[in-house]
């Protein structure tokens, strides 16, 4: 398998209930964009227990995206030692569950 991974250089914002997330560069893997861990909106977010694994990417951990007294669960997610395919997404951070990605 070959590792497929878009720069965006472009400024893209993650935007949850008004709140903005992350405003930097990203990399898109997957139809996910991840942020630099340098640009995100640490105050918004909170650690979460779960995990899942990628066959190509690794471990991943979780954030609650928290805004406004509203908790999105587990809508971030990085990969804090990705797999040698994956490496572009080193120290970097991805959203979803209804966060927004846009120009």
């Amino acid at each position: 398998m070959t590792a497929s991974a878009e720069r965006f250089p472009s400024t893209m914002r993650a935007v949850w209930n008004g709140s903005t997330l992350a405003d930097g560069d990203t990399v898109k893997v997957e139809g996910n964009h991840y942020f630099s861990n340098d640009d995100i909106n640490w105050n918004l977010l909170e650690g979460s227990t779960t995990t899942s694994r990628c066959f190509w990417k690794g471990k991943a951990n979780y954030f609650h995206v928290v805004s406004d007294d509203d908790v999105n669960v587990d809508a971030a997610f990085t990969y804090e030692s990705p797999w040698p395919l994956a490496k572009k997404i080193t120290d970097r951070t991805a959203f979803w569950r209804g966060v927004e990605i846009t120009k």
